[in-house]
């Protein structure tokens, strides 16, 4: 499904979100950066734009590696690596996010940029994260949400109910991806459920910030 939209993954990305993905990554990748020269894995990372997003942060990774399991989406974002000149910081590593082919404690940082609600065992991809990350590492996992506010919240639950799906499909030429997109928003655990799963999985100190009104938030906990 994800080979099947790669090629205007960014295109519906950024349309579908009011141009509001390229904050919501800036803010996640401010949140993982806390000191420069970092070992960033950005797992189920695309086509790339969240690493590129913390490759230009202001306190830049010394390396950042994007890990996905859908190769079409890992060669748009080589290419953009490539492209931006960040070939040399930022690479791409095909594999499996509940079987990670890193050792343990390879990275001071993980981020999962709307990847978790995809996972089929959350709970086991949350505990191969926490392996993966050196003690005392972050975790940031930017994720859809839903709106406190009524009248938010109402107009949100029919634009993710009725819109997204005509709008993602008919754009990408493939029928059903935005369809499961819009269900795995609607059934993606509250933040303090998600908070409890970090926590459950060995996490510490899990919290979370809304953004643009709830609509995504900025989970982060610590190994």
């Amino acid at each position: 499904m994800f080979g099947g939209i790669a090629r205007r993954y960014d295109l519906l990305n950024h349309l579908l979100s009011l141009n509001l993905d390229a904050g919501w990554r800036r803010r996640t990748a401010r949140e993982a950066c806390t000191a420069p020269d970092l070992r960033v894995l950005d797992l189920c990372g695309g086509t790339g734009d969240l690493s590129l997003a913390l490759a230009g942060s202001a306190q830049p990774p010394g390396l950042v590696v994007c890990c996905d399991f859908s190769h079409p989406m890992l060669e748009r974002a080589g290419a953009k690596f490539v492209r931006t000149g960040l070939g040399g910081r930022c690479v791409t590593v095909e594999g499996d996010a509940l079987r990670l082919p890193f050792p343990d404690g390879a990275f001071d940082a993980v981020t999962v940029g709307f990847g978790v609600r995809n996972l089929v065992d959350m709970p086991a991809g949350f505990r191969e994260m926490r392996r993966v990350i050196a003690p005392g590492g972050r975790l940031v996992v930017l994720e859809f949400s839903r709106p406190t506010g009524r009248i938010l919240s109402r107009l949100y639950a029919f634009y993710l109910k009725s819109i997204v799906p005509r709008l993602g499909d008919r754009a990408s030429g493939k029928q059903g991806p935005y369809l499961y997109l819009a269900r795995t928003i609607a059934a993606f655990p509250e933040p303090d459920v998600l908070a409890g799963m970090l926590r459950e999985a060995g996490f510490g100190a899990a919290g979370w910030q809304p953004l643009s009104g709830g609509i995504v938030c900025v989970h982060t906990a610590l190994r």
